[in-house]
């Protein structure tokens, strides 16, 4: 009921509940300050995968992610994806999920993407996990669930690191090789604090995680490098960004997790997404100044597409998109995407060519038309029929 005409949706059975879950490709058709709101599918990479790489259905609750990375490993054979894969899946068709892809899917799913000024000192690492575990629930991937593989490190305690450790080993146990049998690989989703030489080859330091570390092999710590120098860089040149790495990861017969495939991004202080130093600076003033809005997430997109960085939710009844375009090398910048998009989703645009202007002012901010209490009004009167209406 954030409309006047109102917005269908449906109630889907999950587990032993219920919820009132929004329609399949109806997000965009939510007030922009609605909860069930959601940009246009194509102002993002979202567009892309949706319907093909993710399905939803409605009837179940339930949905079904295609991955382009294996989750198992069979014995003697390597899962190294072959030159050009990097990893991230920079020629993906849309019909199946990279590594990035997914975990861009379930940072937008946990709603680590929104941002709303209330949210300021409350987003720590156990919030983030929390999300991120939720948003895996009724998700299907090679016909499993996928939060029977995915592991989130606890946030650390002294007081606790028995406790924890015990935990980690259980939910471990599936990823232990078995004689004769492929191994069960799970997905890694942490905080990285340092990706460095060891004693025997590489390993990543994960926070959170100060007695045990991830092995890597050289040859995927050399690819790890080289593909993502420039978000690495970024990393290491601000103390107050976060390096979120997602990873699939088995454990040796000797008890040490070893990471097979992997993928970088960096976030924020709040753990919003960024691509680049653009991002950073645009990102970090919406938030500064006090704005909520949508962080837009590139999935498998290539770095040519148009995508929205941002899309304002407090500035009326109508969305502003917010791009980034940078000049290619050799070439102009990709425009046509985003004039697509923009077309598209009917919304207003706002563009910041950072390497020809300074950073445009920021469309002000507005009320929506239809008022909290009104719709405050308008529910309590619906709820007043439905119970006129029960026998």
């Amino acid at each position: 009921m954030c409309l006047v005409e109102g917005v269908e949706m449906y109630v889907a059975r999950l587990g032993e509940g219920y919820i009132v879950k929004r329609m399949p490709d109806t997000g965009s058709h939510h007030a922009p300050d609605c909860p069930s709101y959601e940009p246009p599918a194509e102002f993002s990479g979202l567009g892309q995968v949706m319907g093909s790489a993710i399905t939803e259905n409605p009837a179940t609750g339930e949905t079904t992610l295609r991955l382009d990375f294996p989750l198992t490993k069979m014995p003697g054979r390597s899962t190294i994806p072959p030159t050009g894969g990097e990893g991230n899946s920079l020629s993906s068709t849309g019909t199946k999920l990279s590594l990035r892809g997914l975990l861009h899917y379930l940072w937008d799913q946990a709603e680590l993407t929104r941002w709303h000024p209330g949210f300021a000192g409350k987003r720590t690492w156990a919030t983030v996990r929390r999300h991120l575990l939720r948003a895996a629930q009724h998700k299907l991937a090679r016909g499993d669930a996928l939060s029977a593989r995915l592991y989130v490190p606890e946030p650390f305690s002294i007081e606790e690191r028995d406790a924890i450790n015990a935990r980690r080993l259980a939910q471990w146990q599936t990823a232990v090789p078995a004689p004769g049998k492929a191994q069960q690989l799970m997905v890694l989703i942490c905080e990285v604090k340092e990706i460095m030489p060891a004693r025997y080859g590489f390993k990543a330091v994960v926070k959170h995680m100060p007695d045990q570390s991830f092995a890597i092999d050289e040859q995927l710590y050399r690819r790890l490098c080289r593909r993502f120098e420039p978000e690495l860089a970024l990393w290491g040149a601000s103390d107050d960004i976060h390096m979120v790495m997602i990873a699939t990861f088995g454990v040796s017969s000797a008890g040490v997790p070893v990471i097979h495939e992997s993928s970088l991004m960096p976030a924020t202080a709040q753990w919003l997404p960024i691509e680049n130093s653009y991002e950073r600076h645009l990102v970090g003033q919406l938030v500064a100044d006090g704005r909520s809005f949508i962080k837009g997430m590139r999935y498998d997109l290539q770095v040519d597409r148009g995508l929205a960085t941002a899309v304002l939710t407090d500035s009326g009844d109508a969305v502003a998109a917010m791009f980034i375009v940078l000049a290619e090398e050799g070439g102009l910048p990709k425009v046509e995407a985003v004039a697509n998009a923009v077309e598209m989703g009917a919304v207003a645009a706002w563009m910041w060519r950072p390497r020809a202007e300074p950073m445009p002012p920021f469309p002000p901010m507005q009320r929506a038309h239809l008022s909290m209490q009104s719709r405050v009004d308008r529910a309590a009167a619906v709820a007043n029929d439905v119970r006129c209406l029960s026998p």
